[in-house]
């Protein structure tokens, strides 16, 4: 715990420093999920607070854990399972941070009943803007409780997280695993709304969409009990392994629809359920084989390249080769009722496929977090707490700047028809007045930078946008990468000097129960 109150101190002093100059800063993590541009980035005073990254402790008793910032899922993880404990919400990607998920969004398969990340941090140690340190908490009538709930979400604009207290739940060793085939949006839409109600006992909800007719909803629950009777313990992390996407829809492909009551059920151990979009970073990774065309998209070049097919050193490809300007990522909570109308817009004007699905339980707005809008004339102001869905558009944009502009605009005034609000890890492109309306609590989020002296730092608003004029950027390195395959190795080449491959090969989190039973019958 010394070492943990010397890197604060730091911290502290660094962030003083800086704002009795008045200087703006930037917090620098050591890694990053977001997928807006680097560029934008480029100048501004940092912060580094990549050093706190460690579990300090984990208490079976209390259920709770104390966490750095950066410690990443998978880490967050394997230290808790160690006491048989898990985060009720764990981001499917094992590089997420725990700092990413309060100061960010995330919302997973388990967010239907435990709503977003945040929701389940009892308190956070904070960096205020001035430098000095506070320990904030949500209850109502706590001194830093506004502080809390307006830092949720709102990208470190209010102050430094250093340390969070985080709740846990007790882990089981498998998820029984049900796939149910949908052969329309509205019957997929139908069928997640089920899974989540509270007598069908699920812990996990989510689903994909492969077209408009075929579709699949996949629920979980956390059982001790292995599978029997011929079954098997179906894995997702070892490079022979399925791409669990690929592995869904083959399951799928020749069952009729739900009306049935037809499904496919299997038994997935926690730990490879939760990180199961991992491997090809849900499906994006396929994206990867359409850039480097002519290498066929087959299970061997799967194998011989899993290195560069996790999600870590996806990002780090992506944000090196400068494809993230002409690759469109969105994630966009809805009602459900707009669900099928969004859909149908995006296959009619994207043609993106596959789409995924992921119930959510959303706070009260105002909030940065995607959330049910009130009516337009309430300009976003109020709202309710609630169920939605969260709908993920991951695919290739057009390739010219402009029209990759104007395709992501268009999103955004078809999401603001439909009452949804975008998730602000991607593009943004709205205009102030626009993205206001869309989260609302302007009066109560600038309330909050002046009582918290975080006036000199940039906003949220300024944090997300997407300067249009830089969507571009010239100069003969992103020329250089413009062309084919340069960019591209050279996304390559950043992710091997990361040696972020190694993290996965070395993951602890891995099954390798069978190798465990050998070696048993061996003795």
């Amino acid at each position: 715990m010394e070492r943990h109150k010397q890197a604060v101190r730091l911290v502290s002093a660094t962030v003083r420093s800086l704002f009795e100059r008045a200087e703006p800063y930037r917090i620098w993590h050591g890694s990053t999920n977001s997928t807006r541009p680097p560029h934008q980035k480029a100048g501004a005073r940092v912060v580094d607070i990549s050093g706190l990254r460690n579990v300090l402790s984990v208490d079976a008793a209390s259920r709770t854990a104390l966490v750095e910032p950066n410690v990443p899922m998978d880490r967050l993880v394997e230290h808790t399972l160690k006491d048989g404990l898990v985060p009720p919400v764990v981001m499917e990607f094992p590089g997420i941070t725990v700092g990413g998920g309060y100061a960010g969004t995330a919302g997973e398969s388990s967010s239907f009943r435990h709503g977003y990340f945040d929701e389940n941090v009892a308190s956070v140690e904070m960096v205020l803007p001035s430098g000095e340190v506070v320990l904030v908490r949500p209850e109502e009538g706590s001194e830093y409780a506004d502080l809390f709930r307006g830092a949720a979400g709102a990208l470190g604009t209010l102050g430094v997280a250093t340390l969070l207290e985080l709740r846990l739940v007790k882990a089981k060793r498998f998820v029984r695993t049900t796939y149910r085939r949908t052969s329309s949006i509205a019957e997929a839409v139908k069928i997640i709304r089920e899974e989540c109600a509270e007598e069908k006992g699920n812990d996990y909800v989510d689903g994909i969409l492969f077209s408009k007719d075929h579709g699949v909803v996949v629920s979980g629950k956390l059982t001790d009990d292995g599978p029997s009777g011929g079954e098997k313990v179906q894995t997702f992390s070892h490079a022979w392994d399925p791409w669990f996407y690929m592995h869904a829809r083959g399951l799928t492909e020749g069952l009729p629809s739900s009306t049935s009551s037809s499904s496919a059920t299997e038994y997935i151990p926690l730990a490879e359920y939760l990180f199961r979009y991992d491997r090809g970073g849900f499906w994006v990774g396929q994206a990867a084989f359409d850039y480097f065309s002519p290498v066929p998209f087959t299970r061997f070049f799967r194998w011989f390249l899993d290195d560069f097919l996790h999600t870590r050193m996806l990002y780090r490809a992506l944000h090196g080769s400068g494809e993230s300007g002409r690759f469109l990522v969105q994630d966009i909570g809805l009602p459900y009722a707009s669900a099928e109308p969004f859909v149908d817009y995006v296959a009619d004007n994207l043609n993106i496929w596959p789409l995924w699905l992921c119930p959510l339980k959303t706070p009260k707005g105002p909030t940065f977090h995607p959330h049910l809008r009130a009516g337009k004339e309430a300009q976003g102001e109020q709202g309710v707490a609630g169920q939605m869905l969260n709908i993920g558009v991951w695919g290739w944009g057009p390739k010219d700047p402009i029209e990759f502009v104007k395709a992501n605009r268009a999103l955004e005034r078809r999401v603001a028809e439909l009452g949804g609000t975008k998730w602000l890890y991607a593009h943004t492109y709205y205009d102030e007045p626009e993205f206001w309306a869309a989260y609302g609590g302007r009066a109560t989020y600038e309330a909050l930078r002046a009582k918290y002296k975080a006036t000199t730092l940039p906003s949220v608003y300024e944090k997300v946008r997407v300067k249009v004029d830089q969507v571009a950027p010239r100069g003969w390195k992103p020329w250089l990468k413009s062309l084919w395959p340069i960019g591209g190795l050279w996304g390559i080449w950043k992710g091997i000097k990361s040696g972020d491959y190694m993290l996965h090969r070395n993951a602890t989190w891995k099954w390798r129960g069978d190798v465990e039973g050998k070696k048993k019958k061996e003795a």
